[in-house]
Order: structure tokens, then C-alpha cells, then sequence
């Protein structure tokens, strides 16, 4: 899909639900406490951001849609931090205090960037008014395309999920939710339910696979009048199943997990930008699965920006571009790409002169040790010099787009040296794979590899392929 920065400007949600503080206090380590045996940190950063309902309005605005956030607060210091905190965002905010309630805050105690403690501060905004949480609501739903609930369990929707539901289909705008519990007939009516994969099972049992998860999705569907189902599944990926059409399964995006918190506020503040900004369902999808990508490579809470979405779709396309024959500069950039989304390189190298059934074998085991597979192929004058006269048989750029026609490679790169050590170290793959009777240290590139923590590997070669000897039973059946 296309996407611009400006794309969500014109979306406007108003979010409701239990608004937080996040608070991270981190130091170092280097002691246990003579009192017990748990380690003593040495405080030095203090971070308060805003947690909950409050980062899904956050996702939001980040992406340059119109945020307006209505919860509960207590009457207290967190508050007036959450305030504040808010007042520097683009998030429009109105949040109700309650005396005698304290403002729900989570405390996460760090050291080295290690979670080792979270303390919670809440006791269920006994006495809050929620008449007047409803009145707030139904003000500004004219004013809005869709309603989000942020369900966190912690007493701010259980009263009026219902009444919120009803008020928002009345004004013909469309409701996103992110539920807690098994209680799902408080959101019956919604036009989207966004659990992860524990919050659905614990609803519907086990989905064995994808088939399954539909069925279940289904049933859920039909008994609570929803929508649709979008279950986001971790290292899984999402799967949205709409009350009709098909479903859509898409793999997550692999990057190196830092923090998961908060991905799933990520997940539904893009879904309710993108379909306040007029998107289909399926795009918001593709978006929120590239976004929830981004964040849990971050610590805490974290947002992601329109700029970020656009170069991450941008560097998906270059990923998946059809034809992966690629110059070197290209090739580099796109395996810091593959990096960065923590994808695991392996590179081989070859004449690939005459491509018979030997090197597909090898090609494909070399592809199960990564996530992508660089092939570099010797150009014509090089593959002379090593095999002599009469050789290359097939002409480079017909062995490179052969070999990119190969569904276990996803890049080749031409190469003019007699060994690929020189390309070695400007692609500087995670495996350096070789087919044949190798042992590693003979293969060109080892010591390249191995002295930044890559491995070398070799492959079983089908004994007796060869292109030479399929010249030779050539040149036997023509005699």
C-alpha cells in the first residue's frame, strides 16, 4: 500500500478508558542486599510517562491524527505528572479526578535495561462518577470517527462499556476496543475487539492453527454481534477475522524484542487512526503489524510516527521487490535492513555455471540456517580464469537471473575477484555457507566472518553432480 505522512491528519478518535502513569526508575547493579538476597540498584533516571488509555492516545497523535483522552485520575501527585505530561503532547485531554483514589501507576524498577520489579498503585476508582465519564463521552462523539476503549480492568469502563457502545452507534461512529477478561458481553456491538492471543483463548480455548482460530473467532463473533476479531499473536504475527470475507494471517515482522510494553496500545491506536483516516480494515492491519514491530525493539511504552511507517513500508518493498538481482550498494543496504527487523543473513558464492539439482539442494539448505540467503555468483571472466577456455557456458546475467528465480534465494550479487573475501566484508553476512567437501577454515571468507561472531557452515553435496560431470555425460552421449 501507499502511505504518506500526512495520511492520518484527518482522523479523529476519542479514546476512553483506565488512563495511567508509567514510571521506570533505573540504576545500576553491582551488590545483593546483606537484608535478603536481592540485588541493590543505585538509582540514577527517573522517567513518568503517560500508560494506558493515555499511550494509546499517544500512538495516536503521534501519527497526526486528533486524540481526545477521557479517564480517571486520583486526586494526587501522579496526576499532576500525568497532566503535565499530557499538556506537552497534541493528545486533547480530559481527565476526571476522583477524591480518596489513587492515580493508577506502575512503577518498574531497572537495572541494565532488565526489568527487575514492578510495583502497581490502584484500587478500582471506588466512588468515581460515571455519569459524568458518559456525559464527557457523549459530548464529544459528534465531533469523532471512532470511539476506543482501552479495557485495562482497573473500573473505569465495566460500569458503562455498554452505554458507551450504544451512545457511539447512535452517532454513527464505529468502536474499537481492547478488552480484558472473558466478560465479552460488555462489548457486544463493537465493530472491532483487538485481544492478544492468551486474552482470546482464555475466551474461546486453544486455537490448534489458523483454521481453527477462525472457527473460534467466528463463534465469538456471532454471539457478542462484533465486527470483527483482530488477534495479535507475538512472534506469530495477527490474524483479523471479520464477520465476513475472508481472514487475513500476516507473519510479524522479525526485529530483535526489546520491550513488549505496550505493543498491543500501539496495535489499536493505529487500527483506530488508520480507519478514522478512511483506510480499509487490512491496511490498518498491515500498518499496525509494522508498527508494533517498531516499538518492541524500544523500552516502555513507546509510539511510532507516519515518518516511521512510511520508510518501514518503504523498506518492505525493497525487501520483497520482485528480481532480486542487486549492485553491491544496494545489496549492503539492504541486508542492514534485514539487521535492523533482526533477521538472521547467509551468504554462499559460486559459478553456478549450467544450475542443476545439486546446487538447488544446497541453495536450500543453506537458506534453513537464516532468514535470507545472498547468493554471489563469479562474472564470466572470473569463472575463465578458474574453469579455462570454453567457460562460462551460460552468460552472467543469465546465471544471476536463474538463480533469483529460486524461491530459497532472495539476493544475488555479481562479484569479479577470484574468491568473494573483498564482498565478504562489505555484506558481512551471519553465515558463511559453502556446498562440497569444505571443511570451514578452507573457505574463502573465514577468517572475515568468524572475527566479527559469524559462523561458517558447510552443506552435504550430492555426490556426482557437477556441472563438469554433466559435461562429461555430454560429451559421452554425443561420441
Amino acid at each position: 500500500m501507499q502511505l504518506t505522512a500526512e495520511a492520518f491528519a484527518g482522523a479523529r478518535v476519542l479514546l476512553v478508558g483506565d488512563v495511567m502513569l508509567d514510571r521506570y526508575w533505573s540504576g545500576g547493579t553491582n551488590r545483593i542486599s546483606p537484608e535478603a538476597p536481592v540485588p541493590v540498584v543505585g538509582l540514577r533516571e527517573f522517567r513518568d510517562l503517560p500508560g494506558g488509555a493515555a499511550n494509546v492516545a499517544l500512538n495516536v497523535a503521534a501519527l497526526g491524527a486528533r486524540a481526545t483522552l477521557v479517564g480517571f485520575t486520583g486526586a494526587d501527585e501522579s496526576a499532576r505528572t500525568l497532566r503535565d505530561a499530557l499538556d506537552a503532547t497534541m493528545v486533547d485531554h480530559h481527565l476526571i479526578a476522583v477524591d480518596g483514589s489513587p492515580t493508577i501507576t506502575k512503577l518498574r524498577v531497572l537495572s541494565r535495561n532488565q526489568h527487575l520489579m514492578r510495583l502497581d498503585i490502584e484500587d478500582g476508582f471506588q466512588g468515581a462518577d460515571h455519569e459524568r465519564l458518559v456525559t464527557t463521552v457523549e459530548a464529544y462523539l459528534p465531533k469523532s470517527d471512532i470511539l476506543v476503549l482501552s479495557d485495562y480492568a482497573k473500573g473505569t469502563l465495566a460500569p458503562v462499556a455498554p452505554r458507551l457502545i450504544a451512545a457511539a452507534q447512535a452517532a454513527g461512529v464505529r468502536v474499537l476496543v481492547d478488552p480484558k477478561g472473558i466478560d465479552y458481553g460488555r462489548y457486544r456491538g463493537a465493530d472491532l475487539v483487538t485481544p492478544n492471543r492468551r486474552e482470546f483463548e482464555l475466551v474461546v480455548g486453544r486455537a490448534t492453527d489458523n483454521a481453527d482460530l477462525e472457527r473460534r473467532a467466528h463463534a465469538l463473533i456471532e454471539e457478542f454481534d462484533l465486527g470483527a476479531l483482530l488477534v495479535t499473536r507475538s512472534e506469530e504475527g495477527m490474524s483479523l477475522v471479520p464477520r465476513a470475507g475472508e481472514a487475513l494471517h500476516l507473519p510479524a515482522h522479525r526485529r530483535e524484542v526489546y520491550d513488549v510494553t505496550g505493543a498491543g496500545d500501539t496495535v489499536i491506536g493505529v487500527m483506530a487512526a488508520a480507519l478514522g483516516a478512511g483506510m480499509a480494515a487490512a491496511d490498518g492491519v498491515h500498518l499496525a503489524n509494522h508498527a508494533a514491530a517498531i516499538v518492541v525493539t524500544r523500552l516502555g511504552a513507546a509510539q511510532v510516527s507516519a515518518d516511521e511507517l512510511v520508510a518501514a513500508l518503504a523498506e518492505a518493498a525493497r525487501a520483497h521487490a520482485p528480481g532480486g538481482v542487486l549492485g553491491v550498494d544496494e545489496l549492503q543496504r539492504r541486508v542492514a535492513a534485514a539487521h535492523e527487523r533482526g533477521e538472521t543473513v547467509v551468504m554462499t558464492n559460486g559459478c553456478f555455471d549450467l544450475l542443476h539439482i545439486g546446487h538447488l539442494e544446497s541453495l536450500r539448505a543453506m537458506r534453513a540456517f537464516g532468514d535470507r540467503l545472498v547468493v554471489a555468483v563469479n562474472d564470466d571472466a572470473s569463472v575463465q580464469r578458474l574453469k579455462g577456455p570454453g567457460r562460462p557456458l551460460i552468460p552472467i546475467a543469465e546465471r544471476m537471473a536463474l538463480l533469483a528465480a529460486l524461491d530459497c534465494v532472495d539476493w544475488v550479487v555479481a562479484f569479479a575477484e577470484d574468491t568473494p573475501a573483498g564482498l565478504i566484508s562489505r555484506v558481512r553476512p551471519d553465515v558463511l555457507a559453502k556446498g562440497g567437501d569444505y571443511s570451514p577454515t578452507e573457505i574463502a571468507g573465514h577468517d572475515i566472518v568468524t572475527s566479527y561472531g559469524g559462523r561458517v557452515v558447510t552443506v552435504d553435496y550430492r555426490e556426482g553432480l557437477s556441472t563438469t560431470a554433466l559435461l562429461e555425460r555430454i560429451r559421452e552421449s554425443r561420441s
